[in-house]
């Protein structure tokens, strides 16, 4: 068994390497791993980062760095052109979450129970998610479950885990933060069962690097009820 982490990455000279090292020493028994770095055009010296590290050269890092910046979806895209595991899993390259929840991520695949994984920031109690966060994403997780019938308590999450044939099968088209409601929607249109674990959230400041904005929740309504018209054929 094999797991394929994508790690899409912008501007983030600051946590790129501490977050790789926190995905190294994740202990999966004998689920063998590989890092797919997707570089969406840094220009902070994230590039130059990657490519003086000390697992740069470890055949099971796999780097690629577009010449401009296109959006997270866009990174993701072509992480899953890279990824050769049995099971893909999304991970920011910043420190609002904890490759260490990897375990926990991947159990209902091993066992059986389903090909697609969230990890929901909701299905604990954390005070230090701010009210507007918790707003914001709660509104737009009910107006997707009430388009698409779902039962999901967290459809922003960072964290989506997938058996690759799975995710590989779906026509994907955006390429900014709008990926994480397009998956959601046509995952939900074909009628593939979601099973959401919880997870740690430690959210970051904008002054800190938080790059998603409050257009990108209007972009994600705009996608979401295009997906519902066109029944996820665009």
């Amino acid at each position: 068994m094999k797991l394929s982490i994508i790690i899409p990455v912008y501007n983030e000279a600051q946590t790129i390497n501490e977050v790789v090292e926190r995905v190294w020493a994740v202990d999966l028994g004998d689920i063998e791993k590989e890092v797919i770095l997707a570089d969406d055009g840094s220009s902070d010296g994230t590039r130059q980062i990657i490519e003086s590290s000390r697992w740069i050269a470890d055949p099971r890092v796999r780097s690629y760095t577009s010449p401009i910046n296109l959006g997270k979806g866009a990174a993701v895209r072509l992480g899953l052109k890279m990824a050769t595991g049995d099971i893909v899993l999304v991970q920011d390259a910043d420190l609002e979450l904890d490759p260490q929840e990897y375990g926990a991520l991947i159990a209902p695949i091993l066992e059986g129970r389903t090909r697609v994984v969230y990890g929901s920031r909701f299905l604990r109690t954390r005070s230090t998610i701010p009210f507007r966060t918790r707003f914001v994403n709660r509104s737009l997780t009910l107006f997707t479950n009430i388009l698409f019938g779902g039962r999901l308590t967290d459809m922003e999450t960072a964290y989506k885990v997938f058996r690759r044939e799975v995710i590989q099968a779906v026509r994907l088209r955006c390429v900014g933060f709008d990926f994480e409601p397009e998956i959601t929607a046509k995952l939900l249109l074909a009628r593939e069962p979601i099973v959401e674990v919880p997870i740690a959230y430690h959210p970051r400041r904008a002054d800190e690097g938080k790059k998603i904005r409050w257009t990108d929740g209007v972009d994600a309504v705009y996608v979401l009820c295009k997906c519902r018209l066109t029944g996820g054929r665009y």
